[in-house]
């Protein structure tokens, strides 16, 4: 069976969350995907808990997954060579990063060298802010790119300060996805004319982005977007409600058809031509009512109440019922992934599909520099020239 990516080699130099996702997504596809780790400085992941019995993290478990690691120290003298080597001897031509603009250059390792030593390259430059820009050199995280998005400001309930997403959503939905998208977008450039490039993914362009539909109303017809003021934010009956349990139910009967058959569910036909009419004042009661109905039965009352009816209607699960749920299990998205001992660690597996392709999951994430003895060889290093490597701190191995 042959991979998808299989053909595509990657130099992952990329850190934290949002690059090392994007890459996890393209190993899984087949790619090899070579992490260069800097020694000595191990990566924020890696120290997370939970741990494995073997002191493996979790999160670095998984988004190392089917890649191998290099220890390498790119502020050492002979650290460019070893990248060079890989690209001309084991013809890795693919380049994920993830440093602020400048700091690829300033270490040997920009875009203008190594597109001189391999014109086809295609390099890939993951940033909270672009390229240029006035904001290139600023620092951030997932919520800052967030709040400049626009996204913050009509999330949440009125009158309160949102909370922080539950998810890294610029991180992985503006970065990670897009990084993929353009990466893939540029082998396929590639295939057709030879030409490589330099692909530039913003997390902030890529949360605006994910706020176009808001932005749509504001730019075209000047509406700005506010808090439980629009369909799907809490302006109308689409919404969540609390059981009297204090379970959560997602109502999402949007359609007329939909409608019809949640408010038979509860009884409550005499909602349905109201509910159809989605003017604020009327949902506002609307959703009142829903609130005092819900509140009489347990979220397992109204699940299984729900399971007969084609509503849109599903209860809010945690993390371990959402894993174990019998959808989650027959899609196979809790997958058992290798471990070095032989033993694995439960994951998410992809959620790409394809027919006549079965992802392989080859192992967890591995010990910093588990494989740089045998890349270098590969590379043409002697084991004296190895051993000079480690003792003058240019790389590391371990595992």
């Amino acid at each position: 069976m042959t991979t998808p990516l299989a053909n595509l080699k990657i130099l992952d130099f990329s850190t934290l969350l949002p690059g090392p996702y994007a890459t996890m997504m393209l190993a899984d596809l087949g790619a090899d995907v070579l992490k260069i780790e800097a020694p000595g400085r191990p990566e924020l992941t890696r120290l997370l808990p939970p741990f494995d019995k073997d002191g493996i993290s979790a999160g670095h478990g998984l988004l190392n997954r089917n890649k191998r690691s290099l220890g390498l120290n790119l502020k050492a003298d002979r650290a460019v060579e070893i990248v060079k080597r890989l690209i001309t001897k084991q013809g890795y031509d693919i380049i994920v990063e993830q440093s602020r603009p400048g700091v690829m250059d300033r270490l040997g390792v920009g875009y203008a060298v190594m597109k001189e030593l391999c014109p086809h390259i295609i390099y890939c430059s993951l940033t909270g802010y672009g390229q240029d820009g006035p904001y290139r050199d600023r620092a951030g995280h997932d919520l800052n790119y967030l709040a400049l998005s626009g996204m913050l400001a009509h999330y949440g309930r009125q009158g309160d300060t949102p909370p922080p997403m539950p998810t890294q959503v610029a991180d992985i939905g503006g970065g990670s996805l897009h990084m993929v998208i353009g990466l893939l977008a540029a082998v396929v450039r590639r295939t057709a004319t030879g030409e490589g490039g330099h692909v530039d993914i913003s997390m902030h362009d890529g949360s605006l982005a994910w706020n176009s539909m808001a932005a749509s109303s504001t730019l075209v017809g000047g509406e700005l977007p506010a808090k439980e003021a629009m369909v799907l934010n809490g302006g109308i009956f689409y919404d969540l409600y609390q059981t009297a349990d204090g379970g959560t139910l997602s109502v999402g009967s949007l359609e007329p058809k939909f409608w019809a058959q949640f408010c038979t569910a509860i009884e409550r036909k005499d909602l349905i031509e109201p509910g159809i009419d989605w003017a604020l004042a009327n949902q506002r009661e609307i959703k009142a009512q829903l609130r005092e109905v819900i509140c009489e039965k347990t979220l397992a009352e109204w699940t299984e109440i729900f399971a007969q009816f084609d509503a849109c209607v599903e209860p809010v699960l945690t993390t371990q019922e959402a894993l174990d749920h019998p959808h989650t299990q027959a899609r196979n998205m809790v997958v058992d992934v290798p471990r070095a001992d032989g033993s694995t660690q439960q994951q998410v597996g992809t959620p790409i599909k394809l027919s006549n392709y079965t992802p392989e999951y080859k192992n967890v994430g591995t010990a910093l520099g588990a494989h740089t003895d045998d890349i270098l060889k590969k590379i043409g290093y002697s084991e004296t020239e190895i051993s000079e490597l480690k003792a003058g701190s240019v790389v590391a191995s371990e595992g």
